[in-house]
């Protein structure tokens, strides 16, 4: 085996493209993420083939099933006719009359030894690995198992006479185990084909979305001329055309056309969105009828689709907390097995009936196969294979495992309100000037002194102006003055906007009436105040439009055992205002970013559950704080990157969905836990043969087999039901 890559847990290696094969490069353990590879391989911990990281649409992603199910076709096939020479009395078959009893030994051990030696090959390489690296596993058990099955029968084959009287039957012979060695390795060989396929069938989501980058971009060139490039040549900066029906390739900026755009491959959202130039447009969306010519701003490993697949990946090989206690059970559960095996044969070589040998060496075949610990060892990353699935394809992102876990037990919910509860875009909404002057001529000169500044509020003013159609005029001794607000000269006036602390203790000579904007404070509106040569000349009104659907959404988090709290930055009153609307009860005003972060710790002092909703870099220090940070999808960089849970199209009703979906996953993993434990709580003893004093009953190493087998295959069926959980808004 290779040796074992630098790369941490959780890194991936992305190509510039998602659809290239590099993205096959990096290879983990299903059972063991931290496990991480350079080329494929077997786990040293448990002896599972390693998987890649993150699938190539390019590259054959099904080699190991390929591999495991010819071998499983062979091992059937020859094994059917093996239980026919060895069991066929049992129903009344018998080949006596046909066949030498020689001759069927000998013809056992022909159609037995391909099975064990040829299809076996893979468990026997990583139970050998198993010991010799102490890392004792479900293969330590299935090697030693059949190896003991398949062993006494070719000593019993070859050297009858090592055996005692008591042991040869009347014809002469010893009785033969090869058919349960080869039915054992038929068994297991099935067991993984299931699983394998399984496995694809949970990896859908990330081939859907590695299917939607296109090969392809075309290039505008300096002279105008057009030419397709591969996607990994596309740079920033560079100019593309994305024609009708065509897949946008990168993340950008419409620089020309108009086209309706569907986004929902990757924001889950079926209305196509109306583009036109200055509008951001993401890779992999179907453009519609138009023509567009874009500005490509993000590549390879910084397009969302890029980010939402690592994301994916990363969090089906996380493992949640719940999964240290299977981990606790499974790192004493083999030499506990081996132990009980070998106290199996003591106990029936002391006081079990002839033949001794025979029945010690079958009861522990029986209990070495039945306890082999994959159903344990599925139990978790099935189900978090599943479920990280489903929620991509509904526009939910989950960092990791615990994410999952956490979600479900969160009792309070921080968001914050600009670009979260509200749509991250303020609007002028409101002019009120003072009776001699005109709306407009307010307008263009705060909009005129606001073109010089990069607050938030300040584009809504401009961009009011230029609905307006407003001619904005040079500013002269532009100066801003942090967190008051700022000043200038605009067409020969002093122009001043800001707070009424800022206005008042500039000098600014205030009407008798004081205006303080308190009506539209109530509506939610944040107040500006502006003054033209040192005298009051009017309030904006600047709001920013509460989302449709975050009244829903906190609804809907409220029935489910919810309480949702507010922070931002606004003044109290218009804070309050957009609560009240939204339902919210409690709210934190004028908070700073250190502000949320402690706020989120003074929670979480009281044992309290608390995740954390924004959207924005000053969002950052409390999302990586809070049990759960969540970010939109919709939000910056940073805020996504210090978030377990990423909301991709920035809707808070996916919360909702996202912990039911959470839920239905734990409740997932302590079934398959259920199952598993409680399997070999009882398959073990009865493998030993605790029933045989009182009942007669022996469970032969066939059947020990195929209810090993049936038990992963209950774990891994059961995780898929995941599937079809039920995830839907509930009035």
């Amino acid at each position: 085996m290779k040796a074992q890559s630098c790369h941490t847990p959780g890194e991936s290696n992305l190509a510039q493209t998602p659809t290239e094969s590099a993205l096959g490069l990096d290879y983990s353990c299903p059972m063991h993420p931290e496990i991480l590879q350079a080329t494929p391989g077997d786990c040293p911990k448990c002896g599972m083939a390693l998987e890649a990281v993150l699938p190539s649409i390019n590259a054959n992603e099904g080699v190991e099933l390929q591999r495991m199910t010819k071998k499983l076709w062979v091992g059937a096939a020859l094994s059917l006719p093996l239980l026919v020479l060895s069991m066929g009395e049992m129903v009344g078959i018998s080949l006596d009359g046909l066949v030498s009893k020689t001759s069927q030994l000998w013809l056992q051990f022909t159609l037995a030894s391909p099975v064990v030696l040829w299809a076996g090959a893979p468990f026997f390489i990583r139970g050998w690995r198993s010991i010799r690296s102490g890392q004792l596993n479900m293969f330590t058990l299935i090697s030693i198992g059949v190896s003991a099955a398949y062993g006494y029968s070719l000593i019993a084959l070859f050297k009858p006479s090592l055996f005692p009287d008591a042991m040869i039957s009347e014809d002469g012979h010893v009785p033969v185990y090869f058919e349960a060695g080869a039915v054992i390795i038929a068994l297991v060989l099935m067991g993984q084909v299931l699983e394998l396929r399984a496995r694809n069938s949970t990896s859908s989501a990330l081939q859907s979305l590695l299917a939607l980058a296109p090969p392809n971009a075309r290039l505008i060139t300096e002279d105008s001329s057009e030419q397709d490039i591969p996607l990994s040549d596309v740079i920033v900066g560079m100019q593309l055309r994305v024609r009708p029906g065509e897949k946008v390739p990168v993340d950008g900026t419409v620089l020309k056309g108009q086209s309706n755009v569907d986004e929902s491959m990757v924001s889950g959202e079926p209305i196509p969105v109306t583009k036109t130039p200055g509008d951001m447009i993401l890779g992999g969306t179907m453009n519609g009828n138009g023509s567009l010519v874009m500005q490509a701003d993000r590549v390879g490993n910084d397009t969302l689709l890029s980010r939402i697949i690592r994301m994916v990946s990363e969090a089906q090989r996380s493992r949640a907390d719940v999964q240290k206690l299977a981990d606790k059970v499974a790192g004493v559960f083999v030499p506990f097995v081996l132990l009980t095996s070998a106290a199996t044969i003591a106990i029936w070589l002391a006081y079990g009936p002839e033949p001794k040998i025979s029945n010690a060496l079958v009861n522990a075949v029986a209990v070495l196969i039945i306890a082999c610990p994959c159903a344990l060892g599925l139990a978790t990353p099935m189900s978090i294979m599943v479920a990280t699935g489903r929620g991509a394809m509904h526009g939910i992102l989950y960092r990791d495992a615990d994410a999952i876990e956490a979600l479900g037990k969160v009792e309070i919910l921080l968001v914050d309100k600009t670009g979260t509860l509200t749509q991250g875009k303020p609007q002028l909404l409101s002019i009120e000037p003072q009776p001699d002057i005109h709306p407009d001529h307010i307008l263009q000169l705060a909009a005129s002194l606001e073109k010089a500044s990069e607050h938030p509020l300040g584009e809504a003013i401009v961009k009011a102006a230029d609905e307006q159609k407003l001619k904005l005029s040079a500013v002269v001794d532009f100066e801003s003055i942090t967190g008051l607000g700022i000043k200038g000269t605009v067409s020969g006036h002093k122009i001043q906007i800001g707070n009424l602390h800022y206005l008042e203790s500039s000098g600014v000579k205030m009407p008798d009436n004081n205006p303080n904007g308190a009506n539209l404070r109530s509506s939610g509106q944040t107040v500006v105040y502006t003054a033209i040569d040192g005298t009051y000349a009017g309030l904006l009104g600047i709001g920013d439009p509460i989302r449709s659907t975050s009244k829903e959404a906190i609804d809907l988090l409220k029935q489910d055992g919810v309480e949702v709290i507010m922070l931002t930055g606004d003044h109290k009153s218009t804070a309050e205002a957009i609560a009240f609307q939204l339902g919210i009860e409690k709210v934190y005003a004028d908070v700073r970013p250190e502000d949320k972060n402690r706020i989120v710790m003074e929670i979480q002092a009281q044992n309290k559950v608390v995740a954390m909703a924004g959207d924005g870099i000053n969002d950052a220090p409390a999302l990586a704080r809070a049990n759960v940070g969540i970010a939109m999808g919709t939000g910056t960089d940073i805020a996504m990157e210090s978030a377990s849970l990423t909301l991709v199209k920035g809707d808070l009703r996916a919360i909702y969905t996202a912990r039911r979906l959470s839920r239905a996953t734990m409740r997932n993993i302590r079934q398959n836990l259920g199952f598993a434990f409680g399997y070999n709580l009882l398959g073990v003893p009865i493998a030993a043969g605790i029933l045989y004093p009182w009942f007669g009953i022996l469970l032969s190493p066939i059947v020990a087999a195929f209810a090993m087998s049936l038990s992963s295959v209950s774990v891994i069926l059961n995780a898929l039901r995941l599937h079809y959980a039920n995830l839907e808004f509930t009035k």
